[in-house]
């Protein structure tokens, strides 16, 4: 029998603006002594050296990480243009240089083909499995791998500002799994030049924009107090992006345990997946089937 977590029963989000030099884990970490809860993860993985929104589930929110993980995402970053590194960021070894530095114009014309549905082979050093290891390990040994490329929507990259001809800031907006040191890697061997990112920071994550974040100084001057637990939002933000039904008594009652149940549907087809409420609160996530909804997720917020 598993020991049972210490902590609080507490369910919700909270959106950290996380500094550099920190793991998204260690994140989720000193949030959860923070709040002194039992249960808490985070919805999308940022680089170390990355900045930005890093939104972290507690308790029943957790249900929820796989909807803000597949919704839109917005980047800024910086690429460094003349040079590749062997991890693609400012924090890998040098491994190529060009004297070339392409023109506002050719940088715009580039990055066309890195709009819409594309195909992206992510960094050598990443997370991704290969042979059940993962990349960045083999490739820290001096291991070089063939990484499949994956899909990636990009619904839309622009450049925003050229600071000098070394580097450009570009604004990217994509869908689940992207790599941006893969999209730095990639715009430089089509211009001819190599580059790689500078700086990357997430400005927004789904519902969730590095406005409404809270700094780590911020969560450690509150922690452990009602003053923090009032950042808390509820765990229903994260199914913003699905349609809302709403269930009956005897409905959310059967939903709680598992079961179809009974929901008042307005423009919900059948078939669409969504959300069932019962007096405010979510109840399940599942499918419409006539004026029932079949559920997948339940949530415990009776």
């Amino acid at each position: 029998m598993g020991r049972k977590r210490k902590g609080r029963d507490i369910s919700g989000w909270v959106v950290i603006d996380k500094p550099a030099g920190l793991t998204s884990t260690a994140v989720v970490n000193k949030l959860r002594w923070a709040f002194d809860a039992n249960k808490a993860g985070h919805a999308g993985t940022l680089d170390p050296d990355a900045t930005g929104v890093l939104a972290i589930a507690f308790g029943e929110a957790t249900k929820t990480v796989p909807y803000i993980t597949d919704a839109l995402k917005a980047y800024t970053f910086t690429v460094r243009l003349g040079q590749a590194t062997n991890t693609d960021d400012a924090e890998g070894e040098l491994i190529a240089s060009s004297d070339d530095r392409p023109d506002d114009g050719a940088i715009k014309e580039a990055l066309q083909q890195f709009v819409g549905d594309i195909e992206q082979v992510p960094p050598q050093f990443s997370a991704v499995k290969i042979d059940g290891q993962r990349a960045y390990k083999r490739a820290r040994d001096g291991e070089e791998m063939e990484i499949a490329a994956r899909p990636l929507f990009v619904e839309s990259l622009l450049l925003v500002d050229r600071p000098d001809a070394d580097h450009v800031t570009l604004e990217m907006v994509c869908g689940k799994g992207g790599y941006v040191r893969s999209i730095a890697r990639d715009l430089g061997q089509a211009l001819g030049c190599y580059g790689h990112v500078r700086e990357l920071r997430r400005v927004w994550s789904g519902p969730f924009s590095v406005e409404d974040a809270l700094t780590l100084d911020q969560v450690e001057a509150a922690a452990r107090t009602p003053d923090l637990d009032a950042h808390l939002l509820p765990l229903e933000t994260g199914l913003e992006d699905l349609p809302e039904v709403t269930a009956s008594s005897e409905g959310a009652t059967r939903l709680r345990n598992g079961n179809p149940g009974m929901v008042f549907a307005d423009g919900v087809e059948y078939g669409d997946e969504c959300w069932a409420s019962y007096e405010g609160r979510a109840v399940a996530v599942g499918r419409l089937k006539g004026a029932e909804l079949h559920p997948s997720r339940v949530f415990n917020t009776a």
